[in-house]
């Protein structure tokens, strides 16, 4: 598949198409050159600024069929999932923020090849009380679609639960099986030594390789993550429609000074955000909007297409610095924008199981796709193909490897 990717990106290479884009940008995990705050990919760190703490970071988002996780489980129904609250330190309780929304974002499209509209036909949201004795919150599930919403109340698993608690919420006619709390980080990446790679491969180092994967060293491993899992129905996603295909993104929202919720944060495929962008005011930038803002620019809507001046002069630097033509990048900026993680549910889950005709991986994320070693392959045109780090890690290397997935809902790893 990852031959696929690139053969499909040179196609689209010699369309010349050339992007006027939004304030967003770029599906890949790699930044390079410049001195920059440290963001770390997938989306573990981006956008900071004084007032946003860690449990309004996004890290990772993934959508797949269940029956893909589990093959016990119903072909009918969806797993989405958004980590948040990044480094999360062991045996530690951690909370979802009591001050936010956290939401995702479902729009129904027509085939794998339909333009991103970033328009949500439903939304979930997801708003946390104070933790009680036992240190659970109570969260208020909200469903909004067609201006009609449905609320109800679930709790959320704190560290010391000997059980999860596992909410069946039913919402009018719409019941979902939600899970919120801590788990084990499944994301995976020899970080450390990528700054390396990187600094060489801008001039301001010695060139350097990855480690061997008896040496690569998983930032990830060992630390937590606060949770939110749903499993819900394929018709519920669906609606009116008899879609197989949906494009889902997530977002956190704070209120301002007169109590209108402000989007400081939005994730979809892995390292967006911060993919090719160094500078700490684009990455806010690129949290505040949306698909829909991406979706415009693209189409040379003003203000938005003049908006992604800078933001993509930035992003195709590092992409002419990595080796790649004008239209090489060009190809790659289209193939990932807008972003949202887009999943045909027609057949097997997995990011790059399967692309539609600009490139763009259009079967979800799993949750243990090695989406590095998808993005480096890709973004190097094959000169990279590996940071030697792995979900299950290296036999007798210490510093990788996770703990087995769960076998049932909600499948992560319990917490550390």
């Amino acid at each position: 598949m990852l031959k696929s990717l690139q053969n499909t990106l040179g196609q689209l290479s010699k369309r010349q198409t050339w992007l006027k884009l939004s304030g967003v940008f770029l599906a890949t995990t790699l930044t390079l050159g410049g001195a920059a705050t440290l963001i770390n990919a997938s989306d573990h760190d981006d956008g900071e600024v004084d007032v946003k703490g860690r449990n309004l970071n996004i890290t990772d988002v993934y959508a797949f069929r269940e029956k893909d996780q589990n093959p016990n489980a119903s072909e009918d129904d969806l797993i989405l999932m958004m980590n948040t609250n990044p480094r999360s330190l062991a045996r530690q309780q951690y909370y979802f923020s009591t001050n936010a929304r956290y939401e995702f974002h479902i729009d129904s499209v027509a085939n794998k090849d339909a333009k991103v509209a970033g328009q949500p036909d439903l939304t979930l949201r997801f708003e946390f009380g104070p933790p009680n004795e036992n240190q659970e919150q109570e969260v208020t599930v909200t469903t909004i679609r067609d201006g009609k919403t449905r609320v109800r109340k679930a709790v959320t698993t704190s560290l010391f639960d000997s059980s999860p608690n596992i909410n069946n919420v039913k919402l009018g006619g719409e019941r979902l099986t939600v899970f919120a709390g801590l788990r084990e980080d499944p994301f995976f990446f020899d970080v450390e030594q990528f700054f390396r790679v990187r600094a060489g491969a801008a001039g301001i180092g010695p060139a350097v390789g990855f480690r061997s994967a008896n040496e690569a060293v998983d930032f990830a491993a060992g630390y937590n993550v606060n949770t939110i899992a749903v499993r819900i129905p394929k018709k519920v996603l669906r609606g009116s429609t008899s879609a197989d295909v949906f494009d889902v993104w997530t977002t956190i929202s704070t209120p301002d000074a007169s109590g209108n919720y402000v989007q400081v944060e939005r994730l979809a495929r892995p390292g967006i955000n911060e993919g090719l962008v160094i500078t700490n005011d684009f990455l806010n930038a690129l949290n505040s909007v949306g698909p829909d803002f991406e979706s415009a620019a693209l189409a040379g809507e003003q203000p938005a297409a003049d908006i992604a001046g800078p933001i993509v002069g930035e992003a195709k630097k590092t992409l002419l610095a990595l080796g790649n033509s004008e239209e090489r990048a060009n190809a790659l900026l289209g193939a990932f924008l807008p972003d949202v993680m887009r999943i045909d549910t027609s057949g097997p889950s997995g990011y790059a199981n399967d692309l539609n005709a600009a490139g763009s991986p259009v079967r979800g994320r799993m949750l243990e796709d090695d989406v590095i070693d998808i993005t480096l392959s890709v973004l190097s045109n094959g000169a990279i193909t590996t940071d030697n780090v792995s979900y299950e890690g290296t036999p007798g290397n210490p510093a990788q490897g996770h703990q087995p997935l769960e076998h049932t809902f909600p499948y992560l790893a319990l917490p550390n």
